[in-house]
């Protein structure tokens, strides 16, 4: 484990009337790393990603960000430490460039009107940074790129704005095998520049391709936070559909790094 975790959180609890999704979730995220966050239709990945983002919030539990406590009452509280999510529909518009998608909501002005050579300048500098080639014209409609130039720009809007963690709810769905490669070196770069990045994803050959950490939700629990490379295509599809894989011996961590003891965890 390296060092303070970027977001930490401990203890989650997060119910919808009679029903509880999230059970005493511990999850926690490092600068410079690939999270992978796993677990079937159903687990609550997706609740679990809006109660980081300030959308919904926790009936009980504790969110550290650098090591401090912090309070969350909405996507803006969030979005003012650095976290933004990228959605499986990109919300992008068709009918805008890349460039006032990237600043949509978010427009520079010089008086009255909109700085459009600031706007393109930064845009270029951001995308530059990741190492980002497959974008010829920053003036190009959306409508007119493919699937994986669609999500390079969902991706770069997200860092625009000094994003400390980026969240990216299945990148490479429906993508093709070249997309998809592309899509998954820019995750792995954001990673390499500093940030966190947490990757929901059912692919697991997208997961063991880019990912530092892979962390399994199993039904509401948190079940297991282990390094890549101490587990197995097939020990991380048993975590997944069971909450349990009686193979992995000492390596499985709670959010907190430390191994874990719990009954619901792989065994240890």
């Amino acid at each position: 484990m390296s060092g303070t975790p970027l977001l930490e959180l401990r203890g989650v609890d997060k119910s919808f009337g009679p029903v509880q999704v999230l059970h005493d979730v511990a999850f926690s995220v490092h600068p410079g790393e690939v999270t992978a966050l796993v677990g079937d239709n159903g687990a609550g990945k997706s609740t679990l990603v809006k109660c980081i983002s300030g959308i919904h919030g926790t009936d009980a539990g504790e969110y550290f960000f650098e090591g401090r406590p912090v309070t969350i009452n909405g996507p803006r509280d969030a979005a003012s430490l650095g976290i933004e999510v990228v959605y499986q529909d990109l919300a992008l518009c068709d009918n805008l460039d890349i460039v006032q998608n990237m600043f949509l909501g978010r427009e520079r002005r010089s008086g009255l009107v909109l700085d459009e050579p600031a706007m393109e300048e930064e845009a270029a500098r951001t995308l530059a940074s990741l190492s980002v080639k497959t974008i010829s014209s920053l003036r190009q409609h959306v409508s007119s790129l493919s699937g994986g130039q669609r999500q390079t720009v969902a991706i770069t809007k997200a860092v625009l704005w000094n994003s400390r963690l980026v969240i990216l709810d299945e990148p490479t769905a429906a993508l093709g095998l070249a997309q998809t490669a592309q899509v998954l070196e820019l995750v792995r770069r954001l990673a390499d520049n500093g940030l966190a990045v947490v990757l929901i994803s059912h692919n697991m050959n997208d997961v063991f391709a880019v990912s530092d950490r892979i962390a399994t939700l199993y039904l509401g629990q948190m079940v297991a936070q282990i390094r890549t490379t101490d587990v197995t295509h097939a020990q991380v599809v048993e975590l997944i559909t069971s909450g349990r894989s009686g193979r992995l011996g000492t390596t499985t961590e709670t959010g907190n790094g430390y191994p874990s003891t719990r009954a619901a965890g792989a065994t240890t």
